[in-house]
C-alpha cells in the first residue's frame, strides 16, 4: 500500500481581535502596543495615526519609528479659522524625529458638512460615514485617515498598512487595510480588526 503525504494547505487563518469594555483615552497604550505587534508580524512599512492635538501621535514614536509613522491632523481651520489644531511644541516632537505629517480636508466632512449646515440634509458622503460608526467612530476615522493619507501621498496604495484612531481622544481601535484614494473609495480593502471598543457610547451600552 503507497503511503502518500496530504499535500493539505489551511484555507484559513486564526487571529485575536481585542474588544475593550469602554471607548477612548484610557485604550491608547494597549491600543499601540497590539497595533505595533500585529505590524510586526505581518511585517508592514506604514502605520497611519489619527491626531487632533498631536498627543497620541507623540504617544506613537514611543511604538514606532517616525519613518513606519504617517501622521493625520485635521486641515486648518478645522476649529478656529486659518489655524490647525495640533500644538506647536507636538508638531515641533513629531518633525524632529522625522515623522511624516499630513494636514487635510477630512473626507467625509468638507463640502458636505457645509450642506449639512445650510441646508439640514444629510449627503451621501456623510450617510456611508454613519455606516462606518455602526462599528465605532474610531473605525470610520481609521478609514478616512487612511483615505486622506493616500490622497496626499503618505501611504502606498498597493499594499496593507494599519491604521490607528480613537473616539475623542486618545485610540482605542487598530485596523489593517490597504488604501485607496478618495476618487477610488471602493477599491479601498478592510484586512483585519486588531482592537476596537465593544461598545458605542461614552457612557457604555444597554443591550
Amino acid at each position: 500500500m503507497t503511503n502518500c503525504k496530504s499535500s493539505f494547505s489551511p484555507t484559513y487563518q486564526e487571529k485575536k481581535i481585542v474588544y475593550f469594555n469602554s471607548m477612548g483615552k484610557k485604550n491608547s497604550k494597549n491600543t499601540l502596543r497590539l497595533a505595533r505587534e500585529r505590524f510586526e508580524e505581518l511585517g508592514l512599512k506604514k502605520a497611519i495615526i489619527a491626531t487632533s492635538f498631536g498627543d497620541t501621535a507623540v504617544k506613537a514614536l514611543e511604538y514606532f519609528k517616525a519613518e513606519e509613522l504617517t501622521v493625520v491632523t485635521s486641515m486648518y481651520g478645522f476649529r478656529e479659522p486659518g489655524k490647525e489644531s495640533i500644538k506647536p511644541e507636538n508638531r515641533l516632537k513629531l518633525e524632529k524625529a522625522g515623522a511624516k505629517i499630513i494636514n487635510s480636508t477630512h473626507v467625509f466632512a468638507n463640502i458636505d458638512r457645509a450642506i449639512n449646515r445650510k441646508y439640514g440634509v444629510i449627503t451621501f458622503t456623510q450617510f456611508i460615514a454613519e455606516i462606518l460608526r455602526m462599528l465605532g467612530q474610531g473605525f470610520k476615522v481609521c478609514t478616512e485617515i487612511a483615505i486622506m493619507a493616500a490622497d496626499c501621498g503618505g501611504v502606498p496604495v498597493n499594499e496593507e498598512v494599519i491604521a490607528i484612531a480613537g473616539t475623542g481622544r486618545g485610540c482605542d481601535t487598530a485596523i489593517v487595510l490597504v488604501p485607496a484614494h478618495s476618487k477610488d473609495f471602493f477599491k479601498l480593502q478592510f484586512k483585519e480588526i486588531v482592537c476596537l471598543p465593544r461598545v458605542r457610547s461614552l457612557k457604555g451600552q444597554p443591550l
